[in-house]
């Protein structure tokens, strides 16, 4: 089962660390080993809030997921990603910014640093959204009762969410916005900061609400199919399955790439700590981005989710110190190292309380069974 699921990602590991030492020895073979365990401890969080989605679509999305999916994390967002940042805010054609990776790096990097503000306010605010929409959702389930309860109630007002983020995004305006020194003198990014920001909760209040639309359309459709299925059954009559409609896990999957897409900005900024090389950036995280993929699968083929029920909560309690973590860093430089060891650190402890509550479901469920067993 592992080799099945992770194959891909090992024989991507392979080459990926070969086409390092060929490209520029095995101080880039350093380099990429390092961007992958970067991308790998960053991202932990997006593979079980992914498998979330991920199990509710059927095994021809879950492939297009590993395959179209995989191309565009690691094209789209590990090396196109960085160009168009640059090309955007230079002002610079796709061509020149390429150009620029690759003859002028130095520059590259100072160019990518300036537009930090403006992707650290979409990607804080998207993924601030996700974890507001699960902390005041009332959910059967709780892992922090005392927390989640409150919460929950709070939930019940109409758009709390979005009015939440647009006052944490315009407090993250005034107070976290640098001041950017250009050739025409200091230019304050405040208004950058803002319309990053809204693009960022408009991106995810159109794709969100889409996947939502075509969700709940696809479990009408699951219902009907369950009624017509106990129907048939009842008059002894043959049992088709019916083929869910693509639409529905076309616009989650729309939905997932949007959430990589966010979960990897931390990693494509976090690697220009590490290099300013694109070619070696392009491997180390894609490499790192195919290992996430992997794990998203294998949680969903386990179950895991299904049995350490809070790992969810976990999840998206990293998410949301990762959105905290993003906006703080529009004007503070915050080492990568303790994005990723707060993500990791919560996913664990969610993990650890999960077995716990296993063990005591078993212990009481072994109570349970000799009374029963006398009563009969």
């Amino acid at each position: 089962m592992v080799l099945k699921t992770f194959g891909w990602s090992f024989a991507v590991t392979a080459l990926g660390l070969v086409a390092a030492v060929l490209y520029d020895g095995w101080t880039a073979f350093s380099l990429v080993a390092i961007l992958c365990v970067l991308e790998i401890s960053l991202s932990f969080d997006n593979a079980v809030v992914n498998a979330g989605i991920l199990k509710k679509m059927n095994a021809f999305w879950q492939r297009i997921f590993l395959t179209i999916g995989i191309l565009i994390a690691v094209f789209g967002m590990r090396l196109v990603f960085p160009v168009v940042i640059v090309a955007v805010s230079a002002s610079l054609g796709p061509v020149e910014a390429v150009e620029l990776a690759f003859n002028d790096k130095e520059k590259y990097e100072q160019l990518v640093t300036d537009a930090h503000a403006s992707i650290a306010a979409f990607g804080g605010m998207f993924l601030l959204m996700i974890f507001l929409d699960f902390i005041f959702e009332d959910r059967d389930v709780k892992w922090l009762g005392w927390l989640e309860r409150p919460l929950a109630k709070l939930g019940k007002v109409d758009m709390l969410s979005v009015c939440i983020s647009l006052i944490v995004l315009l407090i993250s305006a005034v107070f976290l916005a640098p001041e950017a020194h250009t050739h025409s003198g200091p230019q304050d990014k405040t208004e950058t900061v803002l319309l990053s920001g809204i693009a960022g909760l408009i991106t995810y209040l159109v794709v969100g609400g889409l996947s939502g639309y075509f969700e709940n359309k696809l479990e009408e459709q699951e219902e009907r199919e369950h009624e017509a299925e106990e129907a048939a059954r009842k008059s002894g009559k043959r049992v088709t399955a019916l083929q869910v409609g693509g639409k529905a896990a076309f616009f989650m999957f729309l939905y997932l790439e949007v959430l990589d897409a966010s979960f990897s900005f931390d990693g494509v900024i976090g690697a220009f700590a590490i290099t300013n090389d694109i070619v070696l950036m392009a491997i180390g995280l894609g490499v790192g981005a195919m290992y996430v993929r992997s794990l998203t699968v294998y949680l969903v083929r386990q179950g895991t989710l299904d049995d350490y029920v809070y790992l969810e909560h976990g999840a998206h309690y990293a998410i949301g110190a990762l959105a905290t973590l993003l906006l703080i860093t529009i004007r503070f430089e915050i080492n990568e190292l303790i994005t990723g060891f707060i993500g990791v650190a919560l996913i664990g402890w969610s993990f650890w309380s999960s077995v716990q509550r296993n063990r005591r479901l078993a212990a009481e469920d072994e109570k349970a069974r000799p009374h029963s067993e006398a009563g009969v």
